[in-house]
């Protein structure tokens, strides 16, 4: 496939650093000359220098013969542009575009993004998903990562197996009938970054992370009995001004838990006009490290710090300044996993992946499969997919044991009708099942064959 990918920041070096993986054929643009020859260094693909937006540049990078365009530049209107020039002139069958402004995104506004329009395929947010799901994490304190699936139905949730929780030890038959009368399903362990469908004697040590399934009004009890549970997140600090701290103080003003929550941000115009966008948020104007600045925002009273700054050293900074103050709960945004080797990543110093946050966002439109919905675990450590079996699916009426999915990839859950199936090998698919699976990195391409 050839993709054309607009922008060579920190988005469009997370998308490559993915695309990289498979079969694609890719050519990257940005006006940036510096960040095009430092992505250009550290991956195979072919640089161009110039405008997005601009057609002579989309035709320099072979616009005519392109399946797909990702505009994810730090400009909403090139981006919006570029997909435009991208139809009308070169016929790209698959365009994506990177919006983060609430002006473009508001609901009023929903026939804008048309093929009569603006023909843009899919719209992605990386603010808004990365605020999003820090707001997941507040509200399950302990967990290190949340997706919701089946229709909010079933929590898969990621957490770290520590020394003094119940879990160390503990086999996976163990920890699956923790509690007889709560049903979940472990279907991946990362042991020293190798991560894998562990058996059921397998048992877990300490810094495993584990990820599992459980019914979603069940995740607090578990997290509880688990004896990972947190206290409630009430007061937060956040560390950055910029769309994710407007998208996340916009979801905590609208929880009735929180009660306070403070900005700080070193530049006064975009605090300003922070403080105009937020009505019950505080928007502090200064220096991120100063002690006077610190105090002002109750750092010796907040349960949680939040760091969503552009450059990860400053975020990871952020984390070590929290465990200086034994803050409850910190967690930063990286883009560079390469800095979970230096910083601890447990519940109760979270760090996000950027990379794998962006990567989910598009990743439906990467996989041949028919799914409704994906996400990226992290570079190597599998995705999950959710996918409906049509009419004419191949493996309805099979048990799932008699069909042909690879070591690395699972069946963990089942939505049908209005029931939740945690499956065994004698399970039947039947049609129009909700099946969420666990693919790994090197199974891609087959389970995609299988549910194509």
């Amino acid at each position: 496939m050839k993709i054309i990918v607009c922008g060579a920041g920190n988005v469009g070096r997370s998308i490559i650093s993915y695309l990289i993986l498979g079969n694609n054929d890719i050519v990257v643009i940005d006006n940036n000359s510096i960040n095009l020859n430092s992505i250009a260094k550290e991956f195979d693909i072919q640089p161009i220098l110039g405008s997005a937006s601009h057609p002579d540049v989309l035709e320099r990078a072979g616009a005519e013969n392109t399946d797909m365009l990702i505009a994810v530049t730090g400009n909403d209107e090139v981006n919006m542009i570029a997909c435009e020039v991208g139809a009308a002139l070169f016929n790209i069958p698959k365009k994506i575009a990177r919006i983060d402004s609430q002006d473009f995104l508001s609901p009023l506004w929903g026939g804008l993004f048309h093929e009569r329009h603006i023909p843009i395929d899919l719209v992605i947010s990386p603010s808004y998903t990365i605020a999003k799901e820090i707001t997941a994490l507040i509200k399950i304190p302990g967990v290190s990562s949340q997706i919701s699936l089946l229709h909010n139905k079933v929590s898969m949730l990621a957490v770290q197996c520590t020394k003094e929780c119940a879990l160390n030890n503990l086999s996976i038959r163990q920890i699956e009938n923790f509690i007889p009368q709560i049903s979940l399903k472990v279907f991946c362990v990362i042991h020293k970054d190798n991560s894998f469908i562990p058996t059921q004697d397998y048992k877990l040590q300490t810094d495993d992370k584990l990820y599992f399934l459980i019914l979603a009004d069940n995740a607090n009890t578990i997290m509880r009995e688990f004896g990972l549970e947190k206290g409630a997140i009430e007061k937060l600090i956040v560390f950055g001004g910029n769309e994710i701290s407007r998208y996340l103080a916009a979801n905590l003003e609208k929880d009735d838990n929180i009660i306070s929550c403070r900005i700080i941000e070193n530049d006064p115009v975009v605090a300003k006009n922070l403080a105009k966008a937020l009505q019950n948020t505080a928007i502090i104007n200064g220096d991120m490290m100063s002690d006077v600045i610190l105090e002002e925002a109750g750092i010796n009273n907040c349960d949680s710090m939040i760091a969503v700054m552009p450059f990860d050293k400053d975020n990871l900074l952020i984390s070590l300044l929290a465990k200086q103050y034994n803050i409850p709960l910190s967690i930063s945004l990286v883009n560079n996993t390469s800095y979970n080797n230096f910083i601890e990543n447990t519940g109760s110093n979270i760090l996000i992946d950027g990379s794998a946050v962006i990567i989910s966002e598009i990743l439906q439109e990467l996989r041949k499969a028919r799914m409704r919905d994906a996400y990226s675990l992290g570079h190597n450590n599998g995705e999950i997919w959710e996918i409906s079996l049509g009419e004419d699916n191949i493996n309805i009426g099979q048990k799932i044991m008699n069909i042909d999915l690879p070591s690395s990839s699972m069946i963990c859950a089942i939505g049908r009708k209005e029931e939740i199936i945690f499956p065994t090998p004698e399970t039947t698919l039947q049609q129009n099942d909700l099946l969420i699976l666990y693919v790994g990195t090197k199974a891609v391409k087959k389970v995609e064959k299988l549910f194509a």
